[in-house]
């Protein structure tokens, strides 16, 4: 069988995604608006969250979730935006789905036979 994975870059995407936190910030930007309050600058959707809204949803200090964002957009999981002073953070959603499929596509093949 053969498996075309950039294993390099899954393992630091599934690295990133591993920690609880991470995690559910990004469920939560995948489906913003149920989550978070609209905001004064940029939208919810199309610019991303206000680290600030981030902040307040996971109870969290603002250095530990700006950590915790670092390590997801180096993973290559969101792309951050600066709006005056504050950074908004959105999913990268072809980079997700693209890491789902490959790793789906993965489990479905059969092994290869024994010779």
């Amino acid at each position: 069988m053969n498996i075309n994975i950039d294993t390099t870059t899954s393992s630091a995407m599934l690295a990133a995604l591993a920690s609880p936190a991470r995690l559910q910030i990004i469920m939560w930007l995948l489906d913003p608006r149920p989550h978070f309050p609209e905001q004064r600058d940029g939208d919810l959707v199309d610019d991303g969250v206000c680290v600030g809204f981030i902040t307040d949803k996971i109870g969290l200090s603002q250095p530990t979730v700006s950590s915790h964002m670092k390590k997801l957009a180096d993973a290559g999981l969101v792309t951050g935006k600066k709006l005056g002073n504050w950074m908004f953070y959105k999913p990268d959603r072809t980079k997700l789905e693209a890491l789902g499929l490959n790793l789906s596509d993965a489990a479905r093949k059969d092994p290869s036979p024994r010779l």
